[in-house]
């Protein structure tokens, strides 16, 4: 027999010792998993087992102008629940409750007969009558939990900016899905004792805990403003029954939108899900998210390029067109211009000279220029489904696409780029970010997001942007933007005609007929964009289908912020000036007859209900020529 040495035990028994204390350290190591990291888990494990949980859907944050006009906001609505399990005789509460929820009886019988579920949806979306005749009958095994409805105040308008939800309060597309995080607030809910099949204990004990209200967003848009682009584009698509028709207008000075309109549109409250062709052309915001063929209202940056860079010349001639790399460009004057200075080229819309600026610019600067204005990049601008716009590789440029684009082909923006780049030629050279809202602010009042503006990128020089104003002032008081003019004002701008391409080719008789203008509002400058897509019939030009909404826009904002008109010796006013009657709390029927008999023309919005807002205020002086508004609740 092999004796075991006095070694072999003691090794033996450490071995022992050790595995013994592997096993307590790996126990301990469990129960303080399970005790302390995970207690929290566990605790709530444990405490899902024995309650029911119906939920509060919290109100979402209202939506609101510039000036704290609501645009969107929530409203409290009702979902019925049932216990199967608590009710007793099924068709009897079915046909005490049918009548209240507007639900055939036997369906709910079916519903309420369901096994193997501790809770069923009876009905969704009841009205505070209907939860107090619910209540009333004190049934048992039936449930009531608040839930939020949206409501838009002014259905079709700002569609395409403001957005929509879905059936669970959830943002699916403009502010309601780029904010949804800040708009959406806390759900609540209820929780309820049950036993491990749902019945309620005897305790009877429930928790409730409160919803928290959505945050409340506070946009750039003004809402008069935007009634003012709202017509424009309603007319203008209207009138020349086009594929669509769009208006941007924005503050040169800070980047703010004031306004962004396009039609075809569609109600808020009554969004087209069932027609997904109108639900998708009426959601695409189409100055954000559609790129094209500026035309002629490029010609302002080329000029402002041209300008900064020395390439201008003494004078220039057009002979209905120019001949680049062995291919003739026509003018759109087919039998030219003749002699004319950098201005008359301007006032003219003259292609023959802003492809001769182009080409003495050079493509290396010009595509310098070019990133300085955000070309071929997002703004930035705080909404979805942004474009880039589309630039050919500079190195593939030659001579005869320079030039093409210093007329505005062979390159393509979207709107709010060209709005953007404009802002920057006119307030002397500082490209802002665009956007939307000013900003957010809790139920408390504190405030959890706020814009401040910042320079992306400096343009151009004060001096040539000075200049360069002065040139656009004269297009629109002599030039090719006549009918954008506003006695007693000032407004410059430019024209644009844009041919339209169709699977690599030009498009025969579609044309995007454009005009960009500003003016100084105040302490500000103000932009307005105006576009009109396949405008049908003979006529196509910008100075004729979208010149004359941006001067009815541009006059309706001189009035509202009542500026008076400065005449000069030649021009005489075409309109006598009444008071603006008090119309708050009138009727729609009350309201048309008062402004009837002040002479005053009329737009509003609503359907019944009292006046609750007006421009121009009560009291004030308001021209006969103009366009008065209201609203109801």
């Amino acid at each position: 027999m092999e004796k075991i040495s006095h070694f072999d035990v003691k090794k033996r028994i450490i071995i022992i010792i050790v595995l013994i204390a592997f096993v307590f350290a790996l126990l301990f190591g469990r129960l303080f998993y399970l005790q302390v990291v995970w207690s929290e888990g566990l605790q709530y494990l444990a405490y899902d087992q024995w309650t029911r949980e119906l939920p509060f859907r919290a109100d979402r944050g209202d939506i609101v102008d510039v000036n704290g006009v609501v645009l969107a906001k929530s409203s409290t609505v009702y979902t019925l629940y049932a216990r199967p399990n608590e009710i007793d005789d099924k068709e009897y509460i079915a046909k005490s409750i049918s009548g209240i929820i507007g639900v055939d009886s036997q369906s709910l019988v079916q519903k309420l007969s369901k096994t193997g579920v501790s809770e069923i949806t009876v009905a969704k979306n009841l009205t505070k009558e209907q939860m107090l005749k619910l209540i009333a009958t004190d049934i048992q095994g039936l449930y009531l939990t608040a839930d939020s409805s949206r409501y838009y105040s002014y259905g079709n308008f700002l569609t395409q900016v403001l957005g929509f939800t879905n059936s669970d309060g959830m943002g699916q597309s403009g502010i309601e899905l780029f904010y949804d995080e800040y708009l959406k607030g806390v759900d609540g809910a209820s929780y309820t004792e049950t036993d491990l099949i749902g019945r309620e204990l005897d305790t009877n004990r429930t928790v409730y805990v409160d919803w928290i209200k959505g945050m409340t967003t506070r946009l750039t848009i003004d809402y008069y403003i935007q009634s003012f682009a709202e017509k424009a584009v309603s007319d203008a698509r209207l009138k020349y029954n086009s594929k669509s028709a769009s208006c941007i207008v924005m503050s040169a000075n800070t980047g703010a939108v004031l306004a962004m309109a396009s039609a075809p549109t569609y109600d808020l409250n009554d969004i087209p899900r069932d027609d997904m062709d109108l639900l998708l052309q009426g959601s695409r915001n189409l100055l954000v998210t559609d790129v094209y063929e500026p035309g002629s209202t490029f010609k302002i940056l080329t000029s402002a390029i041209g300008m900064e860079t020395g390439a201008i010349k003494k004078s220039y001639y057009c002979g209905g067109g120019s001949v680049v790399d062995g291919q003739r460009i026509k003018c759109w004057r087919s039998i030219g211009h003749g002699s004319q200075n950098f201005e008359e080229g301007i006032q003219n819309s003259c292609n023959c000279v802003f492809m001769d600026v182009a080409l003495t610019v050079g493509k290396e600067t010009m595509y310098d220029y070019f990133e300085k204005f955000g070309l071929g990049s997002k703004t930035g601008v705080d909404i979805t489904g942004e474009a880039s716009g589309i630039m050919l590789a500079e190195k593939r440029v030659q001579n005869v696409d320079i030039a093409r684009i210093g007329f505005g082909q062979a390159i393509a923006v979207t709107p709010i780029q060209l709005a953007s780049a404009v802002c920057s030629v006119v307030n002397g050279g500082k490209l802002y970010t665009p956007y939307v809202v000013q900003d957010i602010v809790d139920v408390n009042g504190n405030v959890a997001y706020s814009h401040t503006s910042a320079v992306k990128n400096n343009t151009i020089s004060k001096s040539t942007s000075d200049t360069l104003k002065e040139y656009l002032y004269s297009v629109v008081s002599e030039g090719s933007g006549k009918n954008a003019y506003v006695a007693g004002y000032e407004i410059g701008g430019k024209t644009g005609t844009a041919q339209k391409y169709e699977n690599g080719a030009i498009a025969s008789g579609k044309y995007i007929s454009s005009f960009i203008g500003f003016s100084d509002v105040g302490d500000d400058t103000l932009v307005c964009l105006m576009l009109v897509d396949e405008p049908q019939g003979y006529v196509y030009y910008g100075s004729i289908v979208a010149a004359p909404y941006v001067g009815e826009i541009f006059s309706s904002i001189f009035a509202y912020k009542n500026m008076a008109p400065e005449y000069s010796d030649d021009e005489k006013p075409d309109y006598i000036e009444v008071t603006m009657p008090d119309l708050t709390d009138m009727s729609i029927a009350d309201a048309i007859v008062a402004l009837k008999k002040a002479g005053l023309d009329y737009e509003f919005a609503g359907e019944s209900g009292k006046v609750i807002y007006q421009f121009p205020v009560a009291g004030q002086k308001v021209r006969s020529n103009q366009i008065v508004y209201f609203s109801t609740e």
